[in-house]
């Protein structure tokens, strides 16, 4: 079994005294992780299998009365229900539960969307609980790992992966992107696996998050909003192009959002310059996944056709990965009307990192002319800025500005 990168901190976190709340998007392995950190837990229920979802998902009653049931022992029973967003009065049980013994049971509750407990307001039990978030794979879970000279801070927690996934190239990643059970596919299965991920479970989401959606205006929006992926989101153009009103584009935006599929990346706001854009940006959680919903083959020859955008958006996604695993700092970008950009802008304890991502293996200070002006309009809040690229070896460009290939990320 290959390791994760978040296995040991979910171990550590998942044993106090509180609910586990373990979020993230199908197939980012939060089952293989439960199963590798709680092998045998006293009771695990799947909310998606439609068996427990008869016996447990329709009353509550009958869930707190299983886990009266179990038997007490020196450790609390582990508790896992899986899918907990399919029946959210789950989580006014486990509240009972915990507020009756906190030491009789250690609840974890998972989830692959949010939409439904953010619409009825469900209790994600405050105070009680510690919110956790799995990710597609990032740098430490393959071979080689993470690089000293990596710009991301590393979490205090972290310690090397013992069996990380095997090394993979530049374009292989940018093709299949980080799902595990991509990545540890056979490589002619990948593609066949994207495409079934963006045809059954995206649609298969959808239809159970949200009935009322209208499923072919919905994939519409979703092939288009994949081929943007990475663009500042304009709703009005999108609403165009679809037949749809800006309104509802916006609407289904939110939707891969709670499902966890996406995310919006917001203008950098620490800027005292005129004309900076304050509009975001929306990437897909995984390249694969996006080249799938945009009617692409994940293959190489889609990533040879136009290289330098994929580059820019795995690099975007490696950085909001770390950063949410590092549970501290935020990721932002940086344009304005005349023209001055700044691919990413990370702001961690007080201090700006900008980073230019180019599909160059050869820089130079044509490719982080843009970072001159921001470090100079940023001091001394920033004081060094990367261009992440294809050269072989770290480069200094400037006394304040280095390149970086992009397996030292």
């Amino acid at each position: 079994m290959f390791g994760r990168f978040y296995s040991n901190r979910f171990a550590t976190q998942s044993a106090k005294p509180y609910v586990s709340l373990l979020f993230g998007a199908r197939q980012t392995g939060k089952s293989t992780l439960l199963r590798a950190v709680h092998p045998e837990p006293a009771l695990r229920i799947d909310l998606a299998d439609a068996e427990d979802r008869l016996h447990y998902g329709t009353s509550a009653t009958g869930f707190k009365a299983v886990c009266k049931g179990l038997k007490s022992g020196p450790q609390p029973a582990v508790v896992i229900v899986d899918e907990a967003q399919l029946c959210p009065e789950i989580f006014n049980a486990v509240q009972h539960l915990y507020d009756e013994d906190k030491n009789r049971w250690r609840f974890i509750l998972c989830g692959s969307s949010a939409r439904k407990l953010r619409r009825i307001g469900a209790n994600l039990l405050p105070g009680r609980s510690l919110y956790q978030r799995l990710y597609p794979l990032v740098q430490a879970e393959i071979s080689p790992g993470i690089h000293a000279a990596s710009p991301i801070p590393a979490p205090a927690w972290s310690e090397p992966v013992t069996a990380p996934f095997p090394a993979s190239d530049l374009i292989e990643r940018l093709a299949f992107g980080a799902l595990p059970g991509v990545v540890s596919a056979p490589s002619e299965d990948r593609a066949a696996l994207l495409r079934s991920y963006a045809a059954i479970y995206l649609e298969e989401e959808v239809r159970r998050e949200a009935a009322t959606i209208n499923l072919a205006n919905f994939s519409r929006f979703l092939q288009l909003a994949a081929l943007e992926s990475g663009q500042i989101v304009n709703y009005a153009a999108l609403a165009r192009k679809t037949g749809l009103t800006g309104k509802t584009v916006e609407t289904y935006y939110a939707l891969l959002a709670d499902m966890f599929v996406g995310f919006t990346l917001p203008a950098f706001s620490g800027s005292a310059r005129q004309g900076v854009l304050s509009s975001p940006r929306f990437f897909f959680f995984d390249l694969g996944v996006r080249h799938a919903s945009a009617g692409l083959a994940p293959e190489p020859a889609t990533v040879l056709a136009n290289p330098g955008p994929l580059l820019e958006q795995w690099v975007g996604l490696e950085l909001w990965k770390r950063l949410g695993y590092l549970s501290d700092g935020s990721l932002s970008y940086f344009r304005t009307k005349s023209g001055i950009e700044v691919d990413f802008v990370i702001e961690h304890r007080d201090q700006l990192i900008p980073i230019e991502v180019k599909w160059t293996d050869r820089p130079d200070m044509t490719d982080a002319r843009h970072l001159r002006i921001f470090l100079d309009e940023h001091k001394p809040k920033a004081r060094e800025g990367f261009v992440i690229c294809r050269c072989p070896q770290p480069m200094e460009l400037a006394p304040n500005i280095r390149a970086l290939p992009w397996w030292m990320l």
